[in-house]
This record gives structure tokens, C-alpha cells and sequence, in this order.
């Protein structure tokens, strides 16, 4: 059965009183700011180790986008709790969409290995 439109404008219209998202963010804004700081401190460190494996497998310094992208991308997974052998294999996945891109599976190898700690996946 649809839903009323006079009740869906008027759903829409509570939602999105500006007073009232304004006092929920002003209330949750500390607690948001202090996440995000600890996000942004992780993600900093996680490029540093990223550009550090680059250096160290002597990656062109204009390759390193495509690398830190790849490393954000291990970062995100990582943060959703993937561990063990999902997280080889997704990391495995990960690894081949780069390397058809034109990057070095060796150095995708080494950042996942080296800054992730995710080892290989276990071959069936």
C-alpha cells in the first residue's frame, strides 16, 4: 500500500527542521570531532607506512597516489574488522584490480604484508 504523500512531505518536514539538526549536531559535535581526530591521526600514519614501503621498493615518487589509494582502500577494509582469511583474499582481490592498473604486485605485496599484516591467501 503507498504511503501518503501529505504524510510523507510532512515526514520529511520534521526531519529536516533546522532548528532541531542543529541542537543534535551542536550536542553530538564533541564526540564526532574527537573520532575524526582519531581517524585522521591512523590514516596519516598508515600513508607514512605506505610511502615508506614505496621508497624502500624505489617506486617513482609520481606513482604514489595510485599506491596510497590502494592503501586506503586495505585501510577501509581493515577498519570494517576484516581479519585472517577474508582479509587475504579481499586483500588478494584488491591486489589484482591494482596490478591490472599498472602497479607492481611485488609493492602491493609488501604494503599489504608490511603495513597491514595480512598475509597471502591460503591457495585452495
Amino acid at each position: 500500500m503507498p504511503i501518503d504523500p501529505v504524510k510523507r512531505i510532512a515526514n520529511w518536514d520534521e526531519k529536516f527542521n533546522l532548528e532541531r539538526v542543529h541542537a543534535i549536531l551542536t550536542e553530538k559535535r564533541p564526540k564526532m570531532l574527537q573520532h575524526m581526530e582519531s581517524v585522521q591521526v591512523s590514516l596519516a600514519s598508515m600513508e607514512q607506512q605506505v610511502k615508506q614501503t614505496c621508497d624502500a621498493s624505489g617506486v617513482s615518487v609520481i606513482q604514489y597516489p595510485f599506491y596510497l589509494c590502494f592503501g586506503r582502500e586495505m585501510w577501509a577494509m581493515i577498519r570494517r574488522e576484516m581479519s585472517g582469511e577474508s582479509a587475504a583474499q579481499a586483500a588478494a582481490v584488491l591486489i589484482a584490480k591494482w596490478v591490472a592498473r599498472g602497479l607492481t604486485q611485488a609493492v602491493l605485496q609488501a604494503i599489504r604484508t608490511d603495513v597491514f599484516n595480512v598475509s597471502a591467501p591460503v591457495a585452495p
